[in-house]
């Protein structure tokens, strides 16, 4: 039996076999058996964000003259081919690869040049008259390519980002409205502390939210600053003096008005500020993991744990244990949030290694900052839609453990004293007796003030209770 077919490619170091049918070439074929490390491909946001740039700089050298037209033109319609979703399957080095990208950035050209021939009318592998080098990668380097790309992934991904993080603030501020009457007992430690309601907690969630979603914007904010034309170094060798301007009103009208010119040099060096957007990303993914798990311990029992939310059933919880349903959804978003935290850290630790001109850990970072921001978007969205939006309140247990809490005597100190109000509350942890029930038989204010002191709601709120005023 033949093999299938393939076509003879050459490239430095020497002649290569390549699927007759692919779209890339030799350099790509190369690192698809250099690295095969993982399996995982390139993330579509990078892809796109590679190809825009590609895009953008056939446009500009349309507008220099530096590009024949029809060259040009062919270049853009491959590109607008890929960033309609189609050639996909072509993009297909590993995510670890050799330093800063260099394997991404080749895929990328030769496919963009090898569609663009196709639609000149010449066949895959000629490389003419377009080459991936020549022509694709005209004025650009792997160095300043795919740290561009990394900050326009990044910002191309932040609207979706945003909104679930707005849906799902909105239904738990929803939900802070809807259960604003029930008072349940607050837990410090763990332990019995002061009431509070239960629409206070999911309005506390909903502020959360909203600030983990300002860190992530004033984050972002630094993405915006591009080095491209720096080419190799930073420096802008074999880059006509207009080419970055031009890029970046390119780059503008397809990915947003907030790009604008930086420090080429700098930024080639430094991927600082996408770890920084990396750890925003981390304190979001703690912040969710938090909520998630209050969540669970809230909805725990039905009849051995707190049981004061019920959560939506959304499968059977046990292969052998009949009727059982577990906590599904905020058990899913710990374990996103857990590996958000992992990938911030190979973030941390890769943008610590750029050494001088180039940092060379880039595509570690593009994947692993790409798939935290994908992962918590769907995270938040599933948390939102089959989650919070479906949570009742067990407002007859929420009351049952508030009266039972022995952090009430607290509510009496300032009239008793601290010493008095804590002997009460081991009194009632000692002979399971109410805090209410123990003050009223031991007579130790009017009853009327009493009453007045142990109002649970005016607990939730400012104030020493039983004053009025």
């Amino acid at each position: 039996m033949t093999g299938p077919a393939t076509r003879t490619e050459r490239d430095p170091l020497g002649a290569l076999e390549v699927p007759a049918d692919a779209l890339y070439g030799v350099q790509t074929m190369r690192a698809v058996k250099n690295f095969q490390i993982s399996g995982l491909k390139p993330l579509p946001a990078f892809v796109d964000a590679v190809v825009r740039i590609k895009r953008a700089a056939a446009l500009t050298h349309l507008d220099t003259g530096r590009l024949e037209p029809r060259l040009a033109r062919a270049i853009v319609e491959a590109c607008d081919e890929i960033l309609g979703g189609a050639h996909r399957d072509q993009f297909v080095v590993d995510v670890y690869q050799a330093g800063a990208g260099t394997s991404h950035n080749m895929n990328a050209n030769e496919v963009i040049a090898n569609r663009a021939n196709e639609i000149l009318g010449a066949a895959r592998g000629t490389y003419s008259p377009v080459h991936p080098n020549d022509h694709v990668n005209m004025a650009q380097s792997t160095n300043d390519v795919i740290p561009t790309a990394i900050r326009l992934a990044i910002i191309s991904e932040i609207a979706p980002l945003g909104a679930a993080l707005a849906a799902l603030r909105g239904a738990l501020a929803a939900k802070g409205r809807e259960f604003d009457g029930i008072v349940k007992a607050g837990r410090t430690h763990l332990q019995d502390a002061m009431p509070i309601r239960l629409g206070q907690e999911f309005a506390a969630w909903s502020v959360t939210i909203e600030r983990a979603t300002r860190r992530l914007n004033d984050a972002a904010e630094f993405l915006g600053d591009l080095g491209i034309g720096g080419s190799a170094v930073g420096t802008g060798v074999n880059v006509e003096a207009e080419y970055p301007a031009r890029m970046i009103a390119h780059l503008r009208e397809m990915v947003g008005p907030k790009l604008r010119a930086g420090d080429r040099v700098q930024l080639m060096q430094s991927m600082t500020d996408v770890s920084w957007f990396s750890a925003a990303l981390r304190s979001l993914a703690l912040d969710l993991s938090k909520i998630s798990s209050d969540l669970r311990l809230l909805a725990s029992g039905p009849r051995t744990g707190l049981d004061e939310i019920i959560l939506p059933a959304v499968q059977p919880g046990s292969s052998i244990m009949p009727g059982k349903v577990n906590p599904s959804i905020a058990e899913m978003v710990n374990q996103v949030c857990f590996q958000v935290v992992g990938n911030d850290a190979t973030v941390a630790m890769a943008t610590e290694h750029g050494q001088l001109e180039l940092n060379v850990m880039m595509p570690v970072i593009a994947h692993n900052v790409l798939f935290s921001m994908q992962i918590l978007t769907n995270a938040a969205r599933t948390l939102d839609e089959l989650c919070v939006r479906g949570i009742e309140a067990n407002a007859e247990q929420c009351a049952y453990w508030v009266e039972r809490s022995a952090a009430l005597a607290t509510a009496l100190a300032p009239q008793i004293g601290y010493t008095k109000a804590a002997a009460l509350a081991k009194e009632s942890v000692k002979s399971g007796e109410l805090i209410r029930h123990l003050a009223e038989r031991e007579k130790i204010l009017p009853p009327d003030e009493l009453a007045k002191v142990l109002d649970l709601r005016r607990m939730t709120e400012i104030g020493i209770p039983g004053e009025t005023g």
